[in-house]
């Protein structure tokens, strides 16, 4: 008989990073709300986690990070303003980031890795199962990821990281899992986690990323986690704890990811996204693909 475990309803999203790599641009301005195409990428990080059913949403912001709460907030004066000019359509769309889920804030203070951001959501979190979203991975709306991972959550227990197979040469960039088979062909068990190993070293080519359903035992185990790579407290190190202990925690499964991923952490990754994402639009894709095929066509042809 399958077990049943506790839903889950609430989502972290760590957002205090300095988005030092889109300097000059994210001097003033959070690198999360970067436009990918007319809405910041923060914005398609909370409509993932809303579309998977978790409405409440705590961010973990840092300095100069206002403009993110004011984005999921009222602006009454340009409201009224586009409603005075009977602009509904952009009323609407502006409205729909005020009313996406009940979004919570709270400040890392120190910034001592993913797995310290993690840990300042233990006050808010509980002892809740939780999904915690990376803004620098885009998901596909159409590759439904976090909704899976929730289902194998409720399914299995334990925790759930999302994996996506990658070439050997890049695992370094990334933590990588040694895994091995479940009935489901999307589903393994993961029996180590590794952060950013040498390619030599790596346990296989799965690659860790920006989706994580965790067990809210992983926040004990992050109050013991000593500083790893980096100076930082990896979650990556917390969650290896789970994997090869069997303790109260539970187990740690990986669901293996074949769709649609935008990393808007690195600039040419963050410019494709915004290709692809503009091709796709109803309303911008015919025109933006046929002025695309053209200037593909005179670049090729410029000796």
């Amino acid at each position: 008989m399958t077990q049943s475990h506790p839903g889950i309803s609430k989502a972290v999203i760590p957002a205090a990073g300095l988005g030092t790599r889109f300097l000059p641009a994210t001097k003033a301005t959070p690198k999360e709300m970067l436009p990918v195409v007319d809405k910041p990428a923060i914005q398609y990080v909370v409509e993932e986690a809303v579309d998977a059913g978790l409405h409440d949403v705590l961010m973990i912001t840092g300095r100069n990070k206002r403009p993110l709460e004011d984005h999921f907030d009222r602006n009454y004066e340009l409201e009224e303003a586009l409603d005075r000019k009977g602009d509904h359509e952009r009323l609407d769309r502006i409205r729909a980031s005020n009313d996406l889920a009940t979004m919570h804030y709270v400040r890392q203070g120190d910034p001592r890795g993913l797995g310290h951001a993690v840990l300042c959501a233990a006050p808010h979190v509980g002892d809740q199962p939780f999904a915690v979203l990376l803004g620098d991975d885009l998901i596909d709306p159409r590759d439904p990821l976090l909704s899976r991972m929730v289902e194998v959550r409720e399914t299995l227990g334990g925790s759930v990281v999302a994996l996506m197979e990658v070439d050997p040469a890049q695992v370094h960039l990334y933590g990588c899992a040694a895994v091995e088979p479940t009935g489901e062909s999307d589903v393994v068990r993961v029996t180590d986690l590794v952060e950013k190993p040498d390619p030599a070293d790596a346990p296989s080519n799965y690659a860790v990323i920006g989706r994580y359903v965790l067990d809210p035992a992983i926040f004990g185990i992050l109050r013991k986690t000593e500083p790893g790579r980096g100076g930082e407290i990896q979650l990556t190190d917390a969650l290896h704890k789970l994997a090869v202990d069997d303790g109260s925690g539970g187990p740690v499964h990986g669901v293996v990811f074949k769709g649609r991923r935008y990393d808007t952490g690195d600039r040419g990754d963050y410019l494709r996204a915004i290709v692809r994402l503009a091709c796709e639009r109803e309303d911008l894709g015919p025109e933006f693909r046929s002025w695309l095929r053209r200037y593909v066509t005179e670049e090729m042809q410029t000796p």
